[in-house]
Formats: C-alpha cells, structure tokens, sequence
C-alpha cells in the first residue's frame, strides 16, 4: 500500500506541476454536432458558448453532412451496429472488402486492408513487413504512429533531417548492405502543413532500391487536383509502394483507416499486422458513410476547389495582417508564437472573442516552437475566415504579438 501512496504522490506532484506551468491539456465539451460554428463548454461547467471552429480536421466538411449521415443509418439497418470480433475469425462483411477495393482504386494501389484508425495502421505496418536484416529511413517529424510503429519493428532505424533530400541520401549510402530499405515520409506533416518532396524521395529510392510508404492522413481527399494526395499532387502515382491514410479526417471524421499498396504487401500484412488480427475492425456504419464520402470525392471536386479557395483567402489575409506564416497550400495554417504560456493565454482570449483553436506545445512539438495551428475547411463561409482575422488581429495586437 505504501508503494500505491508513493505512486499516486509522484504523479499528482507531476499535474501539479504541469498546471502551475500552464501545460495542461484541456479537454473542451462540444454540445452539437461538428460544424463550423459549434457549441463549447469551457471552461468545465460553463454555459455552452457558440464559437467558429478552426479545430477539426473536417477538411471537406463531410463529418456532418446529409449523405453521410443517411449512408450511416442504412449501414447500422442493414448491417448493425458492430462486428464483436476480428475479422479472420469472424468479423468481415461484404461492405469492409468493398471498402477496402474502393480505397485501392481511389489511391491507385493494387489493394487495400482496414484497421480501425490509421494510427492502428502505422504500429501494425512495419513490425509486419521488416526484419533485422532491413532498415527504416525516416523523417524526423513523422507522426507519433509513425515513430510507434518503428519502435516496434527490429530493423535498423535512421531519421534523416526534416524534408532533406541529402540527409536522405546519405542514410541510403549508410544501409547499402541492408536486405529491404524503406522510406518513411508523411506526406503532409501535421503540425507545419507542409508537404514532402515526393518526386526527390522516389527519385532516390529508385537509385538506391528502396520502397517509400507515405501517411496521407492530412492529404486524402482534397490535396492532389482530384483529391486523391500528395502522390497525386506530386505526379508519383504509381511510385509509392504503400499508402496509409485515415477515414477520420476528410473523409468523414469518424473513425478508421487502411494500408494501400502492392497486392503481395498487403497480403502479407493480413497474414502477419497484429493490430489487423487482434482487433475489431471498422464499425458498418463507419464503412457506409466512408462509402458515400468517396462517391462525393470522386463526383465533383467542388469541395476541395472550396477549401482551396478558403485556404488562400485566409493565409492572405493573416500574412497582410502581420503573422507571419509559412508559405504553402495546405489548410493548416500554424500561427508560430515558440512559448507555450503564450499560445495558451491567446488561445483562451480568442475564445473569448468567439474563435475556438487550440495551443500546441511540447511534447506535442518540439520545445520553443509552441503554435496555435488553425484548420481551414471547405465548409468555413468567409464571413468565418474574415472574423477570425479580426480576431486574430485585436487578440495579437493586445498581446503584443503584432504590432
């Protein structure tokens, strides 16, 4: 019992700590259903307070549409609520495998396998796939899975600096006696919005003999001319050897993803991904609705011709107001303020100002590099877009941020 005191001790000691520091993360209540303008309890116990959401990852605005929902309802109807097992034993129907070719052919890949997040994915990928013999080549900011999954593989691990071409190079010099090499490379990076050099990376990978895998979770759906990613955007279809995306985003904001790629690597990862073996897959519902989300995609490009434009506006307007941000196309657009006490203090005054964002800080991102990253969506009306400039400026200029 004294250990159990101690234990408790220590970890109440650190939230302590944590909060006096300003570095709790807080969870807000959201009392409707996801939107541009939602209802927020914050903090915990107020009264629900309408502000425009620049949060979510609802890139195309489908987490609430009418399609979706419908979709949804027939999928529970039609094929309840969910599996109560993992699918080679006893939990697939027809809708997971038409799902599973639908995202083949959408990301021109041979074949597709579900899991029930991409996160799932990403520590199901490697460990799979690699061995001892073999070596990762990773980018430095991958995403948290993406390091995850690589912990869990035996194969030689190298990160290679941000984006750069040359450390890549160099890494694929250092593991010529490797039996399989494989580079590991977002393809839009989640925290800064900007993309990966997709033409240098297979450029390389052709000349050295390694595979590429590419998490297109911040890009299927809208990044590309029809929506398809970053491979798409960057004209490497056809040289990726496996794509792992998520149903949690774009495509609807639920739940779920998959591993797209040549046929005889996704068999394998049926036979081998644990995460696929030992765990339910995605709801029915779930299934419908990411469905009904790529008859949208594939129909009109209307939605990310939308965001496009949304995203333009927006960078536009914060750059003329004095932010300074990046240069880029992606609809996440981080506002850089390095302390984390005071992303947190302008993101409570912009909620104030009816603005919900969020303050990102380590281990989030690295130390001294603290963002509020806003999310643009193609349902944003610029009536949104223009008052959250507005409030960017009053709240940046009260906090000495701009001048």
């Amino acid at each position: 019992m004294a250990f159990h005191l101690r234990t408790k001790a220590h970890y109440e000691n650190e939230l302590v700590e944590l909060d006096l520091a300003d570095l709790l993360k807080e969870e807000r209540y959201i009392h409707s259903p996801q939107a541009p303008l939602v209802v927020v309890e914050y903090p915990p116990g107020a009264p629900g307070k309408e502000v425009i959401n620049f949060c979510a990852n609802n890139y195309l605005g489908l987490s609430s549409h009418p399609a979706l929902i419908e979709a949804a309802r027939q999928g529970l109807e039609t094929r309840g609520f969910g599996m109560s097992s993992v699918r080679f034993i006893c939990g697939t129907q027809d809708r997971h495998r038409e799902l599973e070719q639908r995202m083949a052919r959408f990301l021109g890949m041979d074949d597709a396998i579900l899991y029930s997040s991409c996160f799932d994915a990403n520590l199901g990928l490697f460990e799979a796939l690699l061995g001892e013999e073999d070596a990762l080549l990773s980018d430095q900011l991958n995403h948290a899975s993406i390091i995850d999954g690589i912990r869990l593989c035996k194969a030689q691990r190298h990160r290679y600096k941000h984006r750069d071409l040359r450390d890549l190079e160099q890494c694929l010099r250092q593991t010529l006696n490797s039996r399989f090499r494989l580079i590991v490379t977002d393809g839009a990076f989640s925290m800064d919005g900007d993309l990966a050099p997709l033409e240098g990376i297979c450029n390389l990978a052709e000349e050295y003999d390694a595979m590429v895998m590419v998490d297109d979770s911040h890009a299927t759906g809208f990044i590309g001319p029809t929506g398809r990613g970053t491979h798409e955007h960057f004209e490497v279809e056809g040289r990726i050897d496996l794509i792992t995306t998520t149903f949690g985003k774009a495509l609807g904001g639920a739940s779920g993803g998959c591993v797209a790629g040549q046929q005889a690597l996704i068999d394998i990862l049926r036979q081998r991904s644990r995460p696929y073996l030992f765990s339910n897959t995605v709801s029915p519902m779930v299934v419908a609705a990411t469905l009904a989300a790529i008859d949208l995609i594939e129909e009109s490009t209307a939605l990310r011709d939308r965001l496009e434009a949304n995203t333009r506006h927006f960078r536009r307007r914060m750059k003329n107001a004095g932010f300074a941000v990046r240069e880029g196309i992606h609809p996440i657009v981080p506002i850089i303020l390095h302390e984390a006490e005071a992303v947190q203090e302008m993101s409570r005054a912009l909620f104030d100002e009816g603005i919900y964002v969020i303050g990102f800080f380590y281990p989030v991102v690295p130390r001294g590099k603290a963002r509020i990253r806003v999310q643009i969506s193609a349902a944003h009306e610029q009536a949104h877009l223009d008052r959250a400039v507005e409030a960017f400026t009053t709240v940046g200029k009260r906090l000495g941020v701009i001048a």
